[in-house]
């Protein structure tokens, strides 16, 4: 295998010294390779946009912003047509946690997606895409 040297600041290999030992990776090396390869599968899931995806898409606010359930809910039946589920939980007493599952058209989903990104009060959102 070829070797490769990159440079890092001493605070993330820190972080990632961390990572490595948390999660049983038994190298730099092989946990790099890991972070390499889901960055290129996410990159490859950019160009499908005409084929079929599954997506997961989960969402997390403050549970005192009630105006965002009010908002997502109407997106939700907006894009009625890729949102097969739509799972509401509380976690604390502080926050609100929303999974979307949406099939279809990679480019639907991205819209859903961006709309979501686009609402105030939203503190995170992560997805997950899988081609069909």
């Amino acid at each position: 295998m070829p070797i490769v040297s990159i440079t890092l600041p001493s605070e993330l290999l820190r972080k990632f010294d961390e990572f490595i030992k948390s999660r049983g990776y038994y190298s730099r090396s092989e946990a790099f390779r890991d972070a390499l390869r889901s960055l290129m599968a996410e990159a490859e899931i950019v160009k499908l946009k005409n084929e079929n995806v599954v997506t997961i898409i989960m969402v997390t606010r403050e549970y005192a912003r009630r105006d965002i359930e009010l908002r997502l809910s109407k997106l939700r039946h907006e894009f009625d047509d890729v949102v097969v589920e739509n799972i509401h939980r509380h976690i604390g007493k502080q926050y609100c946690l929303d999974i979307f599952i949406a099939e279809g058209k990679h480019k639907r989903i991205l819209d859903l997606v961006s709309r979501i990104r686009g609402m105030r009060g939203i503190q995170q959102i992560k997805t997950m895409f899988i081609p069909l």
